[in-house]
């Protein structure tokens, strides 16, 4: 560990991956100003709780805003080191959507001084770090910014990407490794000797430009990976067959491990980035581009069969449970479970209960359907037919007793001793 003076430390973005980097900073002895746009969360750290649902995020808040290493604003103030981990979406067509992080530059400039490092940690296209440098340069001509000639360099600016698990964020920003790209190799530096003050993992430098590739080429392989799951399973849905079984026994093979299939693939990194790379080099990617069609169309298929399964019980009332990305998180960006939840709720109105224990209300896109929000005992003593497109535990948790009269369309495969489930051929 770095045996100097702990840097201060300005956070952009209070967010998912914001908001657990300022506190695990703020634990190793930095003094961290979080920034946001959103008054209510710059009000809620400040009081020292969470506005989102990660693992141990809220007893580590309340300690380092206790301690006063940790507060939060909606104005920037001169740093030593300033992180940017604001959203990075896509547009319409595809496209990569960097106006965030433009914008975050645009906020951090006026108060950048000499000897200031900048990293942006958002999942960004090939050389967006070379954009922010570039827009930096053009808002401060007094500072010299590396990598555009010159003598002397006033600004270090790099590229880290996370690369965590939500649920197990705080423990993964630890002891995780970090790639470490930086506009030169002398910015790399810069930005490692930050990281080795509270990252236990390795910290390995390379160019912004590999390392944003880098972020990217992880996010495609899972798809990729997923999408053949996705696809198998449709395929054995036409074949009538269990296509939990099929997986199960393929992956006892030694050099096969298939992944689980969904409704779909959620979340803004899975989901997003590998059009980041299709928009990047369209003609040389019909694998990942083709993977995400595949996976964006498994929740049409869901969709299908679900409805299938509502039209054999007309009128009786539907459990969707589940509306989050991935289990136990309160994350629903991008997610299928939203998807098809909301588009049963617009075809069949009140019929529809959705039960999500991470949600205080519905989302949106349930506006005017109907649809109701509702816990698991109310869903199980009231409803039918059961639709699984999240993996919660509490969901794991039912037992056979309770569901076992069920009509069940398990999408996640969470319940294999379930009498009729609908995902790949029905099992008796």
């Amino acid at each position: 560990m770095p045996s100097d003076t702990p840097p201060t430390v300005s956070v952009i973005g209070l967010g998912y991956i914001g908001l657990p980097t300022a506190a695990i900073v703020a634990r190793s002895g930095c003094h961290v100003l979080g920034i946001d746009v959103t008054p209510h969360v710059v009000d809620t750290v400040n009081s020292g709780h969470v506005h989102i649902e990660e693992l141990d995020l809220d007893a580590l808040v309340q300690a380092v805003v206790a301690r006063g290493t940790l507060r939060a604003s909606l104005t920037v103030e001169p740093a030593d080191v300033f992180v940017i981990a604001v959203p990075t979406p896509f547009k319409d067509d595809h496209a990569p959507d960097t106006r965030f992080v433009l914008d975050a530059a645009r906020t951090i400039a006026p108060v950048l001084k000499v000897g200031d490092t900048i990293i942006l940690e958002s999942t960004s296209p090939v050389g967006t770090t070379e954009q922010l440098r570039d827009l930096i340069a053009e808002l401060r001509p007094d500072l010299r910014v590396p990598g555009r000639g010159g003598d002397g360099v006033d600004l270090s600016i790099a590229y880290c990407p996370e690369r965590v698990l939500p649920g197990r964020i705080l423990h993964e920003l630890v002891v995780n490794d970090r790639c470490i790209g930086g506009i030169t190799p002398r910015c790399a530096r810069k930005a490692m000797a930050f990281y080795r003050r509270f990252v236990r993992g390795q910290c390995i430098t390379t160019s912004a430009r590999v390392a944003e590739m880098v972020k990217l080429t992880e996010n495609a392989f899972r798809d990729v990976n997923i999408a053949f799951a996705n696809e198998l399973s449709i395929v054995a849905d036409t074949m009538q067959l269990d296509v939990w079984e099929v997986i199960r026994l393929a992956n006892l093979h030694p050099r096969v491990n298939i992944l689980s299939p969904g409704p779909g693939v959620g979340g803004h990194c899975i989901a997003v980035d590998p059009w980041f790379i299709v928009h990047s080099d369209p003609d040389n990617t019909p694998l990942i581009r083709t993977a995400r069609e595949v996976n964006d169309r498994k929740s049409d298929h869901v969709v299908e069969r679900a409805s299938a399964l509502l039209a054999a019980m007309p009128d009786v009332p539907v459990a969707c449970l589940g509306l989050a990305f991935k289990a136990n998180i309160d994350d629903f960006r991008e997610s299928p479970a939203v998807k098809v939840a909301a588009t049963l709720a617009q075809k069949h109105g009140d019929r529809i209960r959705v039960v999500e224990p991470y949600a205080s209300a519905l989302p949106a896109a349930f506006d005017g359907t109907g649809a109701e929000l509702t816990d698991i005992d109310t869903a199980i003593e009231t409803c039918p037919i059961f639709i699984v497109l999240v993996d919660h535990d509490i969901f794991r948790s039912v037992p056979l007793s309770e569901r076992a009269t069920k009509l069940v369309y398990d999408t996640r495969g969470i319940w294999p001793d379930q009498p009729v489930t609908i995902d790949g051929g029905a099992r008796a």
